[in-house]
């Protein structure tokens, strides 16, 4: 079998990648523009085994039909997209081009090289404003409205995929909700984490990297966006999942979808940690005192996104190995310090 990555050289997309290499034998074809990836990361991967990368963009859709149909890809796990919140609502256009219709794009020539799998990175956001307070989480056929253009982008594929397989019956599909993905590859030499990828955005807008950063003093202070929501502490309240752990269901979706129907999961751990508690956690992990500044909420944030992931555990046997927010923060410490 030959499976297609799409925004393998990306923070979780080089992760999936990582773990197809170990832990299976599929031919492995990875295609990203490096407008968010890096090349380095392309080659650390090779070392692990080789494989074949395109440096393309998916809106050049002859050459992505002719990468499908040459390599004969079964399976292709999408990960392409742009993801900052904040940029989508001052840019909605680029977040309509680049993940909408650019994966129309891709399920069409999919569908025309009769691609049995697909499984796609979405989102929490496309919940939307969460008005549960007491931590209940979010389920699956819960209300989906989102309240941000990316989060609408990727709810627009979400139903382009759905009606896709419902007139093409041997394309399938698994649709993965992400909440908030952090940490960097686990793996331990003389027992402390030295991992291999990591996160490295430009410009990085996720907390936990952010929160390191400071610590390791590559930034004056860390910004907190609202203290003043309807939360136990005033901050927003997010479920962290490791992005070992993200990946590995990934890997369980391939083989899923070889005995089961089509289906939609959120990927979380359960439990939400508020933007303060993170702050506290890697002052443990780092032993580092740091300058926090309290800015105004930013427009397109939710106060609380907690995933209830039940479904993905009885259904895949998905087993989380890193449900622990300190190692998830002293993993994307460990990756800070080598950059």
């Amino acid at each position: 079998m030959a499976v297609l990555v799409t925004g393998g050289a990306g923070y979780i997309g080089s992760h999936v990648v990582k773990q197809l290499l170990e832990y299976t034998k599929d031919e492995i074809v990875v295609i990203d523009n490096i407008s968010a990836g890096h090349l380095a990361t392309i080659e650390t991967l090779q070392n692990i085994r080789s494989f074949k990368f395109f440096k393309e963009e998916l809106s050049n859709t002859k050459k992505i039909n002719d990468i499908l149909k040459e390599n004969k890809i079964d399976t292709i796990l999408h990960f392409a997209a742009s993801i900052v919140v904040s940029e989508s609502v001052s840019d909605p256009l680029k977040y309509y081009i680049n993940n909408t219709t650019n994966t129309i794009n891709l399920i069409n020539i999919a569908l025309k090289n009769n691609i049995k799998k697909f499984i796609f990175s979405s989102t929490a956001a496309v919940y939307g404003e969460s008005n549960v307070i007491d931590l209940s989480r979010i389920k699956e056929d819960d209300e989906r409205n989102p309240i941000n253009p990316y989060g609408n982008s990727k709810y627009m594929v979400e139903q382009v995929i759905k009606d896709s397989a419902e007139v093409n019956k041997d394309f399938k599909y698994v649709i993965f909700r992400y909440f908030n993905v952090a940490g960097a590859d686990i793996r331990y030499i003389d027992n402390l984490i030295s991992p291999r990828v990591g996160e490295m955005h430009d410009p990085e807008t996720h907390l936990i990297p952010l929160v390191v950063k400071t610590a390791l003093g590559k930034r004056e202070s860390i910004k907190v966006f609202g203290d003043d929501y309807n939360t136990p502490d005033g901050t927003c309240i997010r479920d962290y999942i490791h992005v070992d752990d993200l990946a590995d269901a990934h890997i369980k979706a391939i083989s899923y979808l070889d005995t089961n129907l089509s289906d939609i999961f959120n990927v979380g751990y359960g439990r939400g940690y508020s933007v303060k508690e993170v702050l506290k956690t890697v002052k443990k992990v780092t032993q580092k005192e740091f300058k926090v500044d309290i800015e105004p909420r930013r427009e397109g944030d939710s106060s609380i996104l907690v995933a209830n992931s039940d479904k993905l555990k009885e259904k895949m046997n998905w087993k989380p190995k890193y449900d622990n927010l300190e190692l998830i923060c002293e993993s994307a410490y460990r990756w800070e310090q080598k950059l």
